[in-house]
């Protein structure tokens, strides 16, 4: 049922209702299956959803926004990263995404430049003109740039498109070329350094090139990353890093994070001598609720996450 509200008809979310039926959070969550904390999440940190406010605060839902969140989760359930769907809506959905998630037109155009010419070293299974488009853009662009903007939409857009013939050999084709490129890169910045980072995936909740290219974000020279390999078992982390001595064990992963992986986390740092951190998409939208626990969130921004690592294993930042 549309929320009834007193406050002034003057307001903008009265205003509103006089036009269209409008939802409380509550609402929205029974009719999509997302809880309130994740709706939340996607309009504070990614600018996805702009519900109406009333005068005390209060979020109201109209139905375009309810069928926007139905969009975001069609486009997760496709395993797209939720930091990544705010670029896709912008180019389906003009107009509805805040402006501060949509690169300049210039700046977009350039972006999609290099793109085609990696599509075109792709389509031709060229892996040497591949290689020099690829050192290329390295050399033009910071890393982050190089793989959120450029690199990693068009990964993921030909991993969404292999129904037609050929398109499946395209995205092997791409993606093993930038999984052995961006392990080359890690190993070469680590050098003989001791493995101080490990970085791990939580099971099934990444592709292999994604985990890769959060721990090229993490690295760098003074600190050596170890990347264990995707289907490490959970409950196996503990002897890991008993073995290892890392001053951080970093968990990645892309999903929304499940009503036990809170508890799990915490349970885990107990049981371990080093800063246990969390990275990827699942880290702002289980932030919340690890507030307050000794479990650090890192975000899934390849220009911050670095940062915020050396900051919490300086004890810099509160967790």
């Amino acid at each position: 049922m549309p929320v009834m509200t007193d406050i002034r008809p003057a307001s903008a979310a009265s205003l509103a209702l006089e036009r269209e039926d409008l939802f409380p959070i509550r609402e929205v969550a029974r009719v999509t299956g997302v809880n309130p904390v994740t709706l939340r999440a996607w309009e504070r940190r990614y600018g996805l959803i702009q519900p109406t406010r009333t005068e005390s605060g209060h979020r109201l839902y109209s139905m375009s926004d309810i069928d926007r969140v139905r969009s975001i989760v069609d486009w997760i359930d496709r395993g797209v990263a939720v930091s990544k769907v705010g670029k896709i809506l912008a180019k389906t959905e003009p107009g509805k995404v805040l402006a501060g998630f949509i690169p300049d037109d210039h700046v977009q155009a350039d972006y999609q430049q290099w793109r085609a010419q990696i599509q075109q070293a792709v389509s031709s299974f060229d892996d040497q003109q591949l290689d020099r488009v690829y050192g290329q853009i390295f050399s033009s662009y910071a890393l982050p740039v190089v793989f959120e903007d450029i690199l990693m939409p068009l990964w993921l857009q030909l991993l969404q498109r292999q129904d037609a013939f050929g398109q499946t050999s395209e995205w092997l084709f791409l993606d093993g070329f930038l999984r052995a490129r961006v392990l080359q890169r890690i190993v070469m910045l680590r050098g003989t350094q001791p493995r101080r980072v490990i970085v791990s995936a939580l099971a099934g909740q990444c592709r292999e090139l994604e985990l890769l290219v959060a721990a090229l974000f993490l690295s760098g020279n003074d600190s050596g990353v170890r990347v264990l390999t995707t289907g490490q078992p959970f409950d196996e982390l503990t002897l890991v890093c008993e073995k290892v001595r890392p001053e951080a064990l970093v968990l990645f992963s892309n999903h929304a994070p499940s009503s036990e992986l809170p508890r799990r986390l915490k349970r885990l740092a107990l049981s371990l001598d080093c800063q246990l951190m969390l990275a990827g998409d699942a880290s702002d939208l289980a932030q919340d609720s690890l507030a307050g626990t000794s479990v650090a969130c890192l975000g899934n921004e390849g220009a911050t996450m670095r940062q915020r690592m050396k900051q919490f294993i300086a004890g810099k930042l509160d967790t």
